[in-house]
C-alpha cells in the first residue's frame, strides 16, 4: 500500500496544526459559526443530530492492520467504542467531542491516515473495487491509478470550491464491482486496438435528490492523458456548474442540461486548449505508485477443496463468504459486519483489534473496506480458511450471508444523521427479523437491499434490486419502495412501485414482494432477473392488495 514520504507527511501534520487552532478560535468566540463551517467541512467533520461525526479516508478501502488498531484506539478513546463503515470505503465516528477532534487528527496522522476532503465541495474519497489486485478477471489493478488521482485532487487549489462534492471511482474488470456508473467521473479500464490500457470515461452519474446514470464521454482515454482529460471535465464543471442552487449544483445536472454531445465538446475543447500545460502521467509515475502495490509474497501453492470433510457450517461460510483469488491455493474472505441484529457497517474497538491481529497472521497485514460496508482479508491461504472462520465466528464476523437479502446496505439515518428523514437501524432489525433463516435466504438466492434515511441516498437505495427510502410525512416516518436497480454490469435505477408504507408494515411488504418473486421465477434465475422478465405490475399488485383487502 501507499506509504507518505516527508512531504506528505508534513502537509498531514500542518493542515492538523491547522485545524487545532482554528477548532480553538472557534470554542473561544472569534470565530463565528458560518466562517468555521467551511473549515471543519474540509477536514471531514459535520455537526449531526446528537454530535459531531468525522468522516476518516479510507482511500481505496485498503487499511494496514496499524491503521485498523489505531482506528480502534479512536474509537474506544473519543468515542463510544465503535465506528461505522460507508458505502464509500471510509469510517465514521458518530460521538466525538468537538474540543477533541484535533487529537483524533493528529493521531491519525501518526499513522499516515487523515480527513481531508471527505467533506466539502471538492473530490472527495476515490474508490475502488474491493477486489482490486487480486480479482481473476482484472485486466489491471486500479488502485495505483487511484492514489494518482488521490494526490493530484487532494488541495489541488484549482478544485478547492466546487460548485458542489465531486466522486470518482475506477475499476479494473468488466464486472464493476466500484459502481462507477452512478459517480461523477467513473473510469472503466479498457483496452485499446494495440492491447495497451486505457480508461472508458463516464461522465455526470450520480443518485440523491436526481437519480442518473453517467453517460460515456470519452470511450478510450489512453493513461498518459487521465489527469488532463479529468482536469478538463472539472474546468467545465467548475466554469458553468451552478452555485445559486445546491440542489442543481451536482455535475450530473450540468451534463443533463447541455447534452452529453455538448459536454463532450466543451471537455474535448477544453483539453485539446491546455495539452501544452497539461498535466500528463508519465509512465515512469505510473509505474513509481505501482511499486507501492506490488503482490506480497505469495507462496507457490496449488488449490486444494478447503470445504471437504468439514462441518455444514463451514462448509456454507466457505460458499457465501468467500471469493475467488487469482493466485492458486488462496482466497478473498469476507468481515461480516451484518449479523443478524446488529447495525450494518458498525464495528466494534474490539472487534477491529482482533481482525488486525487476525489479518497479520493470515493476510499480510492488510484489510480492505468494501462498498457494501463490509471488511474484507484478501489474501488468505486456503489451508488457513477453516482457522479464520473459527476466529471470525468467535468474534460474531462470520454470518453466512453475504450477497443474500440481509447482507444489506444502510446510512445511519435518523438515529444519527441530521438531514434524515427517517431511521434505519429499525427498519434493518425489523428486515433480519423477518428474514432470519438462513435456509430461506439462500433459497432466495441474490438480491440486493440498500436503504437511505433521506434523498441524499448515502445508502444507494435508487440502485438496490429493492430500494428502500425513508420519508417524512407530518412527523411520521413512512418508506418508499423501489423495485429494480442494480450496478455490477448493468446499471438500472430503481422503479417506485407505489405509495409509502409506515415503519412497522416495511418488512411485510418485503415478504409479499419475495414471494411474488419466488411463485413466479424461472430455474436459476435472479431476483432482478424475475423483475426484468415480469415488470413491476406483478409485484405492485401483490404488496397493495392486501391494503385493498383491509380497507
Amino acid at each position: 500500500m501507499y506509504r507518505y514520504d516527508e512531504i506528505d507527511q508534513a502537509v498531514v501534520d500542518q493542515r492538523v496544526a491547522e485545524f487545532r487552532d482554528q477548532t480553538r478560535r472557534y470554542l473561544a468566540g472569534e470565530l463565528s459559526e458560518d466562517e468555521f463551517r467551511p473549515l471543519r467541512l474540509r477536514n471531514g467533520l459535520y455537526i449531526q443530530r446528537h454530535a459531531p461525526m468525522l468522516r476518516i479516508a479510507i482511500p481505496y478501502g485498503l487499511l494496514s492492520t496499524r491503521q485498523l488498531r489505531k482506528l480502534a484506539e479512536i474509537a474506544r478513546k473519543y468515542d463510544r467504542g465503535y465506528g461505522h463503515f460507508t458505502t464509500r470505503q471510509n469510517m465514521q465516528l458518530n460521538w466525538p467531542e468537538l474540543r477533541n477532534v484535533p487529537d483524533i487528527l493528529e493521531e491519525l496522522a501518526s499513522v499516515q491516515m487523515h480527513a481531508i476532503q471527505t467533506s466539502g465541495n471538492c473530490v472527495r474519497n476515490v474508490t475502488a473495487d474491493h477486489l482490486a489486485g487480486i480479482a481473476p478477471d482484472e485486466l489491471d489493478d486500479p488502485r495505483p491509478y487511484c492514489e494518482i488521482l488521490r494526490q493530484w485532487s487532494t488541495l489541488n487549489p484549482e478544485f478547492t470550491y466546487l460548485p458542489r462534492k465531486f466522486k470518482i471511482a475506477v475499476t479494473g474488470s468488466p464486472q464493476d464491482r466500484a459502481a462507477s456508473e452512478v459517480h461523477d467521473i467513473g473510469l472503466q479500464m479498457q483496452r485499446g486496438s494495440e492491447g495497451e490500457i486505457g480508461f472508458k470515461v463516464f461522465v455526470g452519474g450520480g443518485l440523491g435528490r436526481t437519480p442518473i446514470i453517467g453517460q460515456v464521454v470519452r470511450e478510450f482515454l489512453p493513461v498518459p492523458d487521465l489527469l488532463a482529460y479529468c482536469e478538463a471535465i472539472l474546468r467545465v464543471y467548475n466554469r458553468f456548474g451552478r452555485r445559486d442552487n445546491i440542489h442543481k449544483a451536482r455535475i450530473k445536472i450540468l451534463v443533463k442540461s447541455l447534452g452529453i454531445e455538448e459536454f463532450r465538446r466543451q471537455v474535448e475543447a477544453e483539453w485539446e486548449g491546455s495539452k501544452d500545460f497539461a498535466t500528463r502521467l508519465e509512465p515512469a509515475e505510473v509505474e513509481r505508485v505501482r511499486q507501492f502495490f506490488r503482490p506480497p509474497a505469495y507462496e507457490t501453492l496449488e488449490n486444494i477443496d478447503a470445504a471437504h470433510n468439514r462441518e455444514l457450517e463451514f462448509q456454507t461460510w466457505y460458499r457465501y463468504n468467500t471469493r475467488q483469488h487469482k493466485v492458486p491455493g488462496y482466497r478473498a474472505v469476507f468481515v461480516c459486519l451484518k449479523a443478524h441484529g446488529s447495525v450494518p457497517g458498525d464495528m466494534t474497538s474490539d472487534q477491529m483489534d482482533a481482525v488486525a491481529d487476525l489479518a497479520d497472521r493470515v493476510s499480510f497485514g492488510l484489510v480492505r473496506t468494501t462498498h457494501n460496508q463490509n471488511l474484507m482479508l484478501a489474501d488468505v491461504r486456503q489451508i488457513d480458511l477453516y482457522d479464520t472462520w473459527q476466529e471470525l465466528k468467535r468474534l460474531g464476523l462470520a454470518s453466512p450471508n453475504i450477497g443474500t437479502l440481509t447482507d444489506m446496505i444502510a446510512c445511519p439515518g435518523l438515529d444519527f444523521c441530521g438531514l434524515a428523514n427517517a431511521g434505519t437501524i429499525a427498519v434493518a432489525k425489523q428486515i433480519q427479523q423477518q428474514f432470519d433463516d438462513l435456509d430461506y435466504l439462500y433459497d432466495l438466492g441474490d438480491i440486493e437491499i440498500k436503504m437511505s434515511g433521506c434523498m441524499n441516498a448515502c445508502g444507494h437505495h435508487h440502485v438496490g434490486h429493492i430500494g428502500i427510502l425513508g420519508v417524512d410525512k407530518h412527523g411520521e416516518e413512512w418508506y418508499q419502495i423501489t423495485l429494480g436497480g442494480s450496478v455490477n454490469g448493468f446499471t438500472a435505477l430503481g422503479d417506485v412501485i407505489g405509495p409509502s408504507v409506515r415503519q412497522h408494515e416495511v418488512a411485510p411488504t418485503l415478504q409479499r414482494i419475495v414471494d411474488v418473486y419466488r411463485a413466479r421465477r424461472e430455474d436459476g434465475e435472479r431476483f432482478i432477473d424475475t423483475y426484468r422478465r415480469i415488470g413491476l405490475k406483478p409485484f405492485k399488485d401483490s404488496v397493495y392488495v392486501q391494503d385493498s383487502a383491509a380497507a
